[in-house]
This record gives structure tokens, sequence and C-alpha cells, in this order.
């Protein structure tokens, strides 16, 4: 029996957006299975299905996964393209010619390791809370960050009404005092500014961020505005996770 995929979880395989993006790209009608357009993305197709996306045919069969490491520089926005005419991390990837995704963002003012996958679907299940994959931060902090303080955060805390789970800290500096002290911090989830609205909450504010791990990606040794090719072994290992 041929086997079927969602063809929202299949255009997003085959690179041409996120899953959310390909489901909005169905619900506007741009989405046509053989012969037909098709408005609702938990449609199911097969390999032989002919899927045209804003009128181009897109492959058959999901391309080889690749994943691209890459060190975020401050001051660089994570998008596409900005209205503000500023410098975005796509201008890294200017002679690039296969459709890349981001997972996940970094903000304007954070540093550090960005992935970007040809993927969608491995995107979006990277970005995902249940998938439990760790992200890891050093983080430089101004104020007194007390052992009760830093339970607080591993029992987690509601601000303004959103949960933030537990995350873990780690003390780099010899002591820590109202001063400019590193941390290091994982978590789990990931939500908007993060890390920065859960060290406000303790009376810290954080005046440097450096993501130096995603899952099994590691930043390692490269440079602010480096671009370099996930180790098959770290994309063998996050396959099994996921």
């Amino acid at each position: 029996m041929e086997s079927k995929t969602r063809l929202a979880k299949r255009i997003a395989e085959c690179g041409i957006a996120s899953r959310r993006d390909a489901e909005k790209l169905i619900e506007s009608g741009m989405v046509i299975v053989d012969g037909k357009i098709v408005n609702t993305p938990v449609f199911l197709v097969t390999d032989r299905s002919e899927i045209l996306v804003n009128g181009k045919k897109i492959p058959q069969k999901p391309q080889k996964i690749i994943i691209w490491k890459f060190h975020k520089p401050k001051g660089v926005i994570t998008t596409k393209s900005d209205p503000k005419n500023r410098k975005t991390v796509f201008d890294f990837f200017p002679n690039f010619d296969q459709r890349l995704i981001h997972v996940g963002r970094l903000d304007y003012n954070s540093e550090g390791l960005l992935l970007f996958t040809n993927n969608g679907d491995i995107a979006r299940k990277m970005e995902l809370p249940s998938t439990g994959l760790e992200r890891k931060y050093r983080v430089r902090i101004f104020g007194n960050l007390t052992d009760e303080k830093i339970q607080t955060l591993k029992n987690g805390v509601v601000i303004s009404g959103i949960k933030y789970r537990s995350v873990r800290i780690e003390i780099d500096s010899s002591r820590l005092s109202r001063s400019n002290s590193w941390i290091t911090v994982t978590l789990r989830e990931g939500k908007n500014r993060e890390i920065r609205k859960i060290m406000e909450y303790v009376g810290c504010v954080v005046n440097r961020l450096i993501r130096i791990g995603y899952g099994p990606f590691n930043l390692g040794n490269l440079s602010p505005g480096e671009i370099s090719p996930a180790l098959k072994r770290e994309i063998a290992q996050l396959l099994k996770i996921i």
C-alpha cells in the first residue's frame, strides 16, 4: 500500500516553507494537487502526487536533510527582510541556491548559534517544546543572583500570565555580586526573550547573551558571521531524538 503524507508536511519537507507557512499557502488557495486546488492542510498526498505551489512544481520526494550552523552576530535580525533595512541573517547566505529555513530565532541584541535547514518539518519539530531539545546560553548579567533566586527560576515562574518552565543555571564567575557576572542557562522551551524576562523578574539585567548549544549542535569555534555545515553525527543524533 502506498504511503500517504499530509500536504502541509510534504511542502515543508521540500523546504518550500515552514509547516505553519505551508498551511497558510494551502488555505489561501495557492496549492494545486494533481490539477485541483486544495484548501485544507490535512489533505493526504503520495510520492506520485503532482504538487504545485504558487504555480511551481515541487519535488515528489523530500530532499536530503541539510543543516547549517551560523554564528549570528549582535545587531542582526532573524528574518528574510526587514522594513527598517537592518542587516538580516539571510544577508550572510547570498550565494546559497538552497531554500533555507531558520530554526527558532535569536533577537536583535542576542548572539550565537542559529541553525538553518532545507526541511521545514524538521525545523518545526526542533522548535517544539515537546521534542525536549536543550538550548544552552552563556549569559552576562548585572545584579545579585542569589541561590534563592536560582531556585525560584528552577521551579518555574509566571510573568504577566505567561508560564516559564524550569531552567538550569550554572554560575561561571567565581562569585556573584552587584557587578557583571557570567552564568550558563539551559532551557527546553525558548519563549520570546525568555532569559531576559526571567532575569528581570529576579532583579537582574542581561547585558550579553550568546547561544552556545541547541540540542546536539554546538557553536564550537565559529566566529561571528561564520557558517558551517553541521556534522553528520550531530544530524544523526537529532534524527534519533525527533
